[in-house]
């Protein structure tokens, strides 16, 4: 027997499983999908319906206002405060991983460093009292600015960008300051160039985390006027009750620009994550 066939048998079984594997995961959100064209009585009659009865859009038109605001509102205040905390959190992130690592002992920036560490693995649900104190004390209980504020902290993006800048040469940091430059022109124009793919990286990172979000933002929030998407489809359960078709109509509306976004992405996340947190 040639010793090529075994290798390609194994690849075949290893090809099967991960085909299995991706049908398996796949199968919710081709569930969710399906049950949008279903009426209601028909997904608690055949769950497992593999394809809807009829293709009617007309779910969707009927969702278009929750809670006396429009579907719209929803969506754009999505993508407003998604996009601003964004901005916001990987330029602040940027900032503070770069003077921690350029000026390592300062005073409690190494305090700075854990309390960001600590905080990856600190639940939101325990945030809820002091985020609105907080926010309280600051008078943006209810405003775009406390959520947008709130949602650009990020704590696995600043750990990403930290261990990203310290694998910069310190002979470029070097050679740069015995050109002249100051700070400011180092961090432009050399370092932030050479970040690019990183910053790219942890810019869309942190895009899928935020769009997520709804928790902070039902706590932040003081009307419907400033929800989500996630928040408006959290609330359906209890305006539409058992309607279990507008449910998952909104859940594809809801999954599908993000979930869009990181097949184009995925590679480009993944490498990123791999530069910033192994060859650290």
């Amino acid at each position: 027997m040639s010793p090529l066939r075994p290798n390609r048998l194994l690849q075949a079984m290893g090809y099967l499983v991960a085909t299995v594997t991706s049908v398996l995961f796949l199968y919710p959100y081709w569930w969710m999908l399906v049950s949008a064209f279903r009426p209601t009585r028909a997904i608690m009659s055949d769950p497992l319906r593999p394809w809807p009865e009829a293709l009617s859009f007309q779910i969707f038109s009927e969702i278009g206002r929750i809670g006396g605001v429009n579907l719209s509102t929803y969506a754009l205040n999505s993508v407003l405060i998604t996009s601003a905390a964004t901005v916001l959190g990987v330029g602040v992130t940027a900032l503070g991983a770069y003077a921690l690592v350029r000026r390592p002992r300062a005073p409690g920036f190494s305090l700075v460093r854990y309390g960001f560490l600590v905080t990856i693995m600190y639940p939101y649900m325990l945030l809820v009292i002091p985020v609105y104190l907080v926010m309280f004390r600051l008078g943006l209980l209810g405003s775009y600015a406390g959520i947008i504020l709130f949602l650009a902290l990020g704590p696995l993006q600043f750990f990403l960008f930290e261990q990203f800048f310290r694998k910069i040469p310190s002979e470029v940091i070097e050679a740069a300051l015995i050109d002249g430059a100051s700070e400011w022109q180092i961090l432009t124009r050399v370092v932030m160039p050479m970040a690019m793919p990183i910053t790219a990286t942890v810019a869309l990172i942190t895009f899928l985390l935020n769009w997520a979000q709804w928790f902070p933002i039902l706590v932040i929030s003081r009307s419907p006027d400033t929800y989500t998407l996630p928040v408006a489809l959290l609330s359906m359960n209890s305006e539409l009750g058992s309607n279990f078709q507008g449910i998952m109509a909104l859940a594809v509306l809801t999954t599908l620009p993000v979930a869009a976004l990181f097949l184009l992405a995925q590679k480009r996340v993944m490498e990123g994550m791999a530069s910033g947190a192994v060859k650290g």
